[in-house]
């Protein structure tokens, strides 16, 4: 294995910082002038600026490869006319540089927009009507400088809790409200041409999102669709968390708006603080503002954003429609800022303000891009986000399911080089993503390797705060990070989440065990360096801080502080948990592969382990992974030892951790703190997320939560029939089966071979859902069930390896009984 940065690596990215940083203030270069009330017939001069981003361009490229150029922005919005793209003619030779920077930092605003003058008229009501330039294609609306709504149903009801949509309260229980489903003919038969509206729904597991454009009305009344594609395990529409926007019969509230494309007429109903004779209005017309476009053999080099801000960008929903190898997610390659082939450029201390797709986009081969000091609120979509080429990716998979072994190329690594490499996203403040796009993550990594992400604040998303798609091709850095408030609107997830989908996975984990079994080093021909985890504060309220998921392998977690939700660990390889503090939770074994070689020690955990579906593939030792032991159960006993029969927590101990002071977030132990005598060590408590003062001082940190000691073990009831146990299980523990939050049912922990339930087709593992039609929901239920089927046939739903399937019970008889304890 390669170390996560060798030394010739590391010395390459000080060396560069540097250089940047003595190019960036270095006082003999050129320097370019820009003014909204310059002219680009002008020289460019601080006297005679140029009127354009372009122009300043073109000026620059005058100036030799080895000449620094600053390109600096007085006050003021640039309206782009198009996409301003740099290319390997604007590069610079190390160490020159073009930088390209406002005079007064955030003063500056590169835009996509336009600004557009209307007269306006009243017409029925509040409501405002103007003619607008015949083509013009409107996405979004700024009046007085705020985002205005589309014209929607339900409306937006923001406030507190509302989270789903701004509309709803997130409820995995949630039943449909006909009242406010869009969808209902009565309501449909209202609008009479929905043509050009869209309608958004959540994905009937909360994974994600999906949205379709209506392109007109059937004979029947029901609506024409096109869409849905934006979710790699695509579902219906979720029956509650739905609407439409863009209808004209539904401009009904303050703030509201629709565009007639074919009468190129805007409506309006104006809040009461707008005065429209006086307010600016702005609409929004490009996807990209700044694109990078390089090669591997001409890369753009040494071009640097500094202290701009990054404004009207359209929303990219309905282009989001690659699949990202065996994740859940598709994705849209574009964003404000597009770097494709860029090589030591960066962007620093700039904000980026209601873009409507993705932020910043690092796409196919780039290497040693900075991200660093930046503000990035309230867009579309992601903020900042590598993916690379899946060309690159030996045997690639694009759909959740199965590998094929027989055919499947086994030589370890990537195919080429055309992937982000190398880059390091620092000291940002990112929060309140996914507006409008759920299955999004503030930073996104996929088909990467070396991928830094240092000194981040992250919060207010609806979805994971930081995601890494699967193994392809590791050596991840996230430290430092304070990721809080996340999960917001979506399920079965968490605050950090990752995927393993690599070439060694697939859905039935004993079929991996076996492969790796044939194939030692199988689980890292894709993921060629750990990933690590270290000194980040993680927060979860829906989910789990830390979320390992369906194979994610070679990872280091270290000295991380997790508030809430506890650490999951699925179906991997080589997870190194160590000196991490979980409060109020604990670990969350998840259907473990045989031989696994996680460890899991030196921790202070508050809850017994939370196993799921956890003895299907370990064969007949039942040990899980490597070591788990000398943790620290601030717990009782039984909690400690709960798992003793798999090998776990011999040298562990159960105490009072002695914290410093926990009310006020420091969870360092105390010199007399038993937590040493198992090897735990302390580590600072006060260095998570942004470091600069700026930053600081519009961050928001995670509530502490009051830490519970000494709590009684809760231990699950379990039930023996035909020979098999079984348990309830509810709520994230259906994670690990596949099945919604809602489908709260019975499992199948522990079938033998030589039981009467594996003989008539049943296996560990097996979520009970159905039998004869009716739902099993709890154990009363389906004791009721047993009962009523004594001595009968009927067919069993159950779900396997993440897939509903039948099973058919020949008569039989049986009862349930609860296990002694």
């Amino acid at each position: 294995m390669n170390l996560i940065y060798t030394f010739s690596h590391v010395r390459r990215q000080i060396a560069w910082a540097a250089g940047c940083l003595c190019c960036c203030l270095q006082l003999n270069g050129q320097v370019i002038y820009v003014s909204t009330r310059g002219n680009d017939k002008w020289n460019g001069s601080e006297k005679k600026p140029v009127a354009s981003l372009v122009r300043a361009q073109e000026l620059a490229r005058a100036y030799g490869r080895d000449t620094s150029v600053e390109i600096v922005f007085e006050d003021g919005i640039y309206y782009l006319p198009g996409t301003v793209q740099f290319t390997g003619q604007d590069s610079k030779d190390y160490p020159a540089t073009v930088t390209l920077r406002a005079r007064h930092e955030g003063k500056a605003v590169i835009s996509g927009g336009q600004q557009i003058r209307l007269d306006w008229k009243q017409e029925a009501g509040n409501i405002y009507v103007a003619s607008v330039p015949a083509g013009m294609d409107i996405d979004q609306l700024y009046v007085a400088g705020l985002r205005q709504p589309m014209a929607r149903f339900p409306n937006a009801q923001p406030g507190k809790q509302r989270n789903v949509y701004d509309t709803w309260v997130l409820d995995h229980q949630a039943q449909p409200n006909p009242e406010m489903d869009p969808l209902q003919p009565e309501r449909i038969a209202l609008w009479k041409n929905p043509e050009g509206g869209y309608v958004h729904a959540m994905h009937t597991a909360l994974w994600g999102d999906m949205h379709w454009e209506i392109k007109g009305k059937n004979e029947d009344g029901t609506l024409q669709l096109e869409g849905g594609w934006q979710n790699n395990r695509p579902s219906g529409m979720h029956p509650l968390y739905r609407f439409v926007e863009n209808i004209k019969e539904e401009l009904d509230v303050p703030g509201e708006w629709y565009y007639d494309r074919s009468e190129s007429k805007l409506y309006y109903m104006p809040l009461p603080e707008i005065d429209l004779d006086e307010a600016k209005v702005e609409i929004v017309r490009l996807k990209h503002l700044i694109e990078f476009n390089g090669t591997k053999e001409n890369p753009v080099r040494g071009i640097h954003l500094q202290g701009l801000t990054f404004k009207h960008t359209a929303r990219t929903f309905m282009e989001n429609k690659e699949q990202l190898l065996r994740s859940d997610w598709t994705m849209y390659r574009g964003g404000a800022i597009v770097f494709n082939g860029a090589e030591e450029c960066s962007v620093e201390n700039c904000e980026f303000d209601h873009l409507g797709g993705n932020t910043i986009f690092v796409n196919n081969y780039n290497r040693y891009l900075t991200v660093r000091g930046c503000y990035i609120h309230h867009s579309g979509a992601n903020g900042i986000v590598f993916v690379g080429d899946p060309d690159m990716v030996r045997s690639p998979l694009f759909r959740y399911g199965n590998q094929n072994y027989e055919t499947m190329d086994m030589t370890p690594g990537p195919l080429g080089d055309n992937y982000p490499q190398d880059c390091w996203v620092d000291d940002c403040l990112i929060t309140m993503t996914g507006r409008d796009e759920k299955q999004t993550a503030p930073v996104q990594i996929s088909m990467s390797q070396r991928i830094r992400v240092s000194h981040c604040s992250i919060y207010d998303v609806p979805r994971a705060g930081i995601n890494i798609n699967e193994g392809t091709f590791g050596g991840h850095i996230i430290e430092f990070c304070d990721v809080f408030n996340t999960v917001l609107e979506t399920g079965d997830h968490g605050s950090f989440n990752s995927w393993g989908r690599d070439r060694f996975w697939t859905p039935d984990v004993v079929t991996i065990s076996d492969q790796v079994a044939l194939h030692p080093d199988m689980q890292y021909w894709d993921v060629l360096e750990p990933n690590v985890l270290r000194y980040n504060r993680w927060r979860c309220d829906h989910g789990w801080d830390v979320d390992l998921d369906d194979g994610s392998s070679f990872y280091r977690i270290y000295c991380n502080l997790l508030l809430n939700g506890g650490l999951k660990m699925r179906e991997g390889y080589d997870r190194v948990a160590t000196n991490n503090i979980i409060l109020n939770n604990s670990l969350h074994p998840h259907v473990w592969v045989r031989n696994s070689d996680d460890v899991f020690k030196h921790n202070i955990v508050f809850t017994a382990y939370q196993p799921a579906v956890m003895n299907s593939a370990l064969g007949e030792s039942d040990r899980w992974g490597k070591e788990l032991d000398y943790n620290l159960f601030a717990t009782g006993q039984a909690a400690m030892r709960k798992f003793a029969a798999h090998g776990a927590d011999a040298h562990s101990v159960s105490a009072d951790p002695l914290f410093v002071n926990p009310g006020q977030g420091d969870f360092r132990v105390r010199p007399e703190s038993p937590a040493f005598k198992i090897g735990f060590r302390n580590f600072d408590m006060t260095d998570f997320g942004v470091k600069s003062e700026k930053l600081k001082k519009l961050a928001r940190t995670p509530d502490i939560p009051e830490i519970v000691l000494q709590i009684q073990d809760e231990v699950s009831a379990e039930y023996t029939w035909l020979g098999a146990v079984l348990k309830e299980v509810k709520g994230e523990e259906l994670s690990a089966y596949g099945a919604k939050f809602s489908q709260a049912s019975m499992a199948l922990d522990r079938v033998p071979a030589e039981s009467e339930a594996y003989k008539l087709g049943l296996r560990s593992g097996d979520l009970l859902l159905s039998f004869g039609g009716k739902e099993i929901s709890t154990a009363a239920s389906f004791k009721q069930l047993l009962e009523e089927y004594a001595g009968k046939s009927g067919e069993l739903l159950v779900m396997r390896n993440q897939k509903e399937m039948v099973v058919k019970l020949a008569a039989f008889r049986g009862e349930m009984q609860p296990v002694e304890r």
